[in-house]
């Protein structure tokens, strides 16, 4: 299992040598020459699942980069070399999300990877997130509190406050010295480092969901680094995550507005005859009132407001709409169970410090209150339906104890190449499409049916634009669409 460890003696851990302090840009490169010096030793992967050929290693980059002397984490490397070494182009570096992913799980289960592998090597590593996900101490997975969206200043203290204090704990607890630096500019020098190691002077990339925020910090700290990046279904950091949010409000709200013209025409929908609209309207105020009783097979019982039941999504895919029809039936007559699991799943998480702790210092939270009623306004006037209340992410970072160090802020895009973005136009696309109209000549494809990570989901119309474009470094012509599978 990956650890954090000293230079010499694996799974322990180090304090900082003693030695001559250096100024902390200095340290960031060397410890980065020191990734190149030391390159790694590959071996063919052993496992179940594993792809033939694949190759795997390990290399050390620090947990503070500030502090290359000190503590150090441990990243694990797999690689399928180029199958036509002849025409080798390069390597392409996978960005996985989550946060908390791992790549090479996901170059194990890529669905097609056959033509892009014929002229790059494919790499992949775990990533500091993915360490820390698999060493949580056990106070880091206790909720902070029961989130509740904060309808004063008073109430949005209170709450933030136990979610700091729940926050210290978890770094109290935290033996690796992670649990400070899983920021995403943190994550960018680590992916620098794996590029040293590699031997190459520029990567080409592929990052999807929440890598889009890792991929956006390399783009600020190694612009010159890059020769091509696909980005899939990636979040957009550099717009903020209320922007953000807003714009996944904005395609939910068309989504609900499909769900209603289907109930009314389809006699399958559980709400057919009524006006499904107005009786989920009425749900989500009594419910904020009289929370509904639910009871999930793997969480137990528990309460559910009208806010949550805002949040529960899955208004694009029409493949939905029959449960979520039948969902809101039970709910008005006293049963939540049809929402019980997700709702009362994404609560937990996101009062949970350490999962938190992955996003948190990119930024996720809300500056204050006042910030948070700016949101709900813009969210209410977006989607009647849907919007109004509190971000439940948001909420849980709004107790983080400590500085932000990868805030939201705009991108420099002069100098990049071209970039290739793909993502579903029920859902995703407006997020990747907000990112590739930032860089010239960038253009994203559409696909016109549910899914989200495509290239890692098989679907073959994104895969090949991917691979046309990482080879040739050509992206196809703007407005693009690919037809569903």
């Amino acid at each position: 299992m990956t650890t954090t460890k000293q230079r010499r003696g694996r799974g322990r851990i180090s304090g900082l040598v003693i030695g001559v302090a250096v100024a902390a840009l200095a340290g960031m490169t060397s410890a980065a020459s020191a990734a190149r010096d030391a390159q790694p030793t590959w071996r063919d992967c052993a496992g179940q699942g594993t792809p033939a050929g694949m190759q795997c290693a390990a290399i050390e980059v620090p947990v503070d980069w500030a502090k290359p002397d000190g503590l150090k984490v441990e990243l694990d490397l797999a690689r399928l070399p180029a199958t036509e070494p002849a025409h080798r182009i390069g390597s392409v570096l996978g960005i996985p999300g989550g946060p908390g992913a791992d790549g090479i799980e996901d170059l194990k289960r890529a669905a097609d990877l056959t033509e892009l592998g014929r002229r790059f090597d494919l790499v992949a590593y775990k990533p500091r997130t993915t360490v820390w996900r698999e060493q949580l101490p056990p106070s880091c997975m206790q909720p902070g509190t029961s989130l509740l969206d904060p309808q004063s200043r008073k109430e949005y203290k209170a709450q933030a406050a136990a979610m700091t204090k729940a926050f210290k704990e978890c770094q109290n607890a935290d033996k690796t010295g992670l649990f400070a630096h899983m920021d995403s500019l943190s994550a960018a020098r680590d992916m620098d480092a794996v590029r040293e190691a590699l031997g190459e002077e520029r990567l080409s990339f592929m990052a999807n969901s929440y890598g889009g925020v890792p991929a956006t910090a390399y783009i600020r700290l190694f612009p010159q680094r890059i020769r091509a990046m696909y980005i899939d279904g990636v979040v957009n950091h550099a717009l903020g995550w209320p922007e953000a949010q807003l714009q996944v409000l904005s395609v939910s709200e068309r989504g609900f507005a499909g769900f209603t013209t289907w109930c009314a025409a389809t006699a399958a929908c559980a709400l057919h005859g009524e006006d499904a609209g107005a009786v989920w309207r009425k749900l989500i105020r009594d419910a904020d009132r009289h929370p509904i009783p639910t009871t999930s097979p793997g969480l137990g019982k528990g309460e559910l407001t009208g806010w949550q039941l805002k949040t529960f999504g899955y208004m694009n895919d029409p493949a939905r709409w029959p449960a979520f029809a039948e969902a809101v039936d039970k709910a008005r007559h006293g049963d939540g169970s049809g929402f019980g699991e997700v709702i009362l799943g994404n609560s937990r998480i996101w009062a949970m410090p350490g999962a938190l702790a992955m996003t948190c210092a990119d930024g996720r939270g809300y500056t204050g209150y006042a910030q948070l009623q700016k949101f709900r306004r813009q969210a209410r006037k977006i989607s009647p339906n849907l919007g109004g209340g509190a971000a439940m992410d948001a909420l849980g970072c709004a107790g983080w104890p400590l500085p932000v160090a990868n805030p939201s802020r705009p991108l420099p895009t002069r100098g990049l190449p071209p970039f290739l973005g793909a993502g579903s136009t029920w859902g995703d696309y407006v997020w990747t499409e907000s990112f590739t109209r930032m860089i010239p000549r960038s253009v994203t494809v559409g696909y016109d049916g549910p899914g989200h990570a495509l290239y890692l989901t098989g679907k073959k119309c994104p895969i090949q634009h991917a691979t046309t474009y990482l080879t040739g470094l050509r992206p196809p012509k703007p407005g693009t669409i690919c037809p569903a599978e």
